[in-house]
């Protein structure tokens, strides 16, 4: 393993990452064309929805991805595919519950956030079609994991890229030529997840170095098996709830601070998505590597991967801070045209210039721990961090605003860094000891 190697793992599934959320950027870019800011801020609030249920079983992928490379490393057919079945049991199921359950989420959502009224009205508007993808979101989550544990990086750029080329097409075209606003924006994305969710069961079949046999009932809920499963998802669904903890007060606070500041926030906000999923990308193939050593028990490229995960975390952040500190106007001027919000995004943004070497270490390292399945470190760094955003907000923004705001969340993202870091020599110590 080289750089060159990694890199060609790598780069590719930065790319495929990239995708993710462009999902809520192009939501966000095309309903920020349009001439009131409560547009954005409704689609912020309804996207937030979703992230949080989403996010909340965010380890479906990343756990698949985990089990799926370790299933490989050790060329067993029957474990990768009992690392698919299984967790997409369990998306399909979660799914159903969002649906049936779509009310008092959307109820206890708005209540907690307590937007104005406008943007609460168009919030609802995106929540209600969205919500019926629910199923098919989660269960891409599981596709979209095994293809990347499988090393099957073409693959799984080819669905994001399509599920993410239809969803664009589909938002300029349901809002600037049918005239759908929110509605449309949210139709595009129900429609792109929908028609990904097929595809991607084809490229299963398609792709698959084995015939596949569905397992048995008995089998599929094998008692030892899933009790491993659930404890690395426990774990990774207690460090997702921190996450979500963070960023839902973060958009709380902003949307306290008015209908524009929730708006700018907003922007700001899906630019720091898409600089966290370029280091996703080196993080998931990190994850896929060390999952394949320990499958293979390769000790040297463990090693080697955990070298190449650090310095290329360091290089991506120089990169993607100078990248966005020369262009920094351009890239806030293509997801809103609105004077009031792009001059508030311009005067937060530089907050944005020390979120990727904040971010590196915790991002990347990341995937190192979850291609171990050594969770409880990731769980207990997110813990502790989201205690320092919590102890930061309460205390600065009532002073600094919402340069107090930024300032908690980039402390935040530091402290998901550090802790993760004091946690390596720990792992390394107990995989090589092994």
């Amino acid at each position: 393993m080289n750089h060159r190697a990694y890199l060609a793992l790598a780069i590719p599934l930065t790319i495929s990452t990239l995708t993710t959320p462009l999902l809520g950027a192009v939501d966000t870019a095309v309903v920020g064309q349009l001439p009131d800011p409560a547009y954005i801020g409704g689609v912020a609030v309804g996207a937030l929805i979703f992230n949080t249920l989403y996010w909340v079983f965010g380890f479906l992928r990343v756990s698949t991805s985990a089990f799926a490379a370790q299933a490989s490393g050790a060329s067993d057919p029957t474990q990768s595919i009992f690392a698919l079945s299984r967790p997409f049991l369990l998306a399909f199921i979660v799914g159903i519950c969002f649906i049936l359950l779509q009310w008092p989420i959307e109820y206890a959502a708005l209540t907690l956030i307590a937007p104005e009224s406008d943007v609460s009205k168009f919030a609802v508007e995106y929540f209600r079609i969205r919500i019926w993808g629910a199923p098919f979101t989660l269960m891409n989550y599981v596709i979209l994991g095994w293809l990347m544990g499988m090393a099957k990086i073409k693959e799984s750029l080819y669905l994001q890229v399509f599920m993410n080329v239809l969803n664009m097409i589909l938002a300029v075209l349901f809002v600037h030529v049918f005239s759908f606003a929110v509605k449309g924006v949210a139709a595009a994305t129900l429609i792109a997840e929908l028609t990904a969710f097929v595809l991607g069961l084809l490229l299963i079949v398609k792709v698959s170095p084995f015939q596949w046999k569905l397992p048995s009932i008995q089998a599929l809920i094998d008692t030892q098996s899933m009790k491993k499963m659930f404890h690395v998802n426990k774990d990774l669904f207690i460090r997702t709830i921190s996450l979500l903890v963070v960023i839902n007060m973060f958009t709380a606070k902003g949307a306290s601070f008015g209908t524009e500041f929730l708006a700018a926030n907003a922007v700001l906000f899906q630019i720091h998505y898409i600089m966290a999923y370029l280091f996703g990308g080196f993080a998931n193939a990190s994850s896929i590597l060390v999952g394949k050593a320990i499958g293979s028990n390769d000790e040297k490229l463990y090693k080697k991967t955990l070298t190449l995960s650090r310095q290329w975390s360091v290089i991506t952040a120089f990169i993607v801070a100078c990248v966005y500190g020369l262009f920094q106007k351009q890239i806030i001027g293509i997801f809103t045209d609105l004077p009031s919000v792009i001059e508030l995004s311009t005067k937060y943004g530089a907050w944005l210039i020390a979120y990727p070497f904040a971010a590196c270490f915790g991002l990347v390292i990341y995937g190192v721990f979850t291609g171990a399945t050594e969770i409880a470190p990731v769980r207990n760094s997110m813990i502790y961090a989201m205690i320092v955003y919590i102890i930061i907000q309460i205390t600065i923004t009532p002073i600094w605003h919402n340069h107090g705001l930024w300032f908690a969340f980039i402390v935040y993202t530091l402290g998901r860094s550090g802790f993760l870091v004091i946690y390596t020599p720990r792992l390394n110590k107990k995989l090589l000891q092994a």
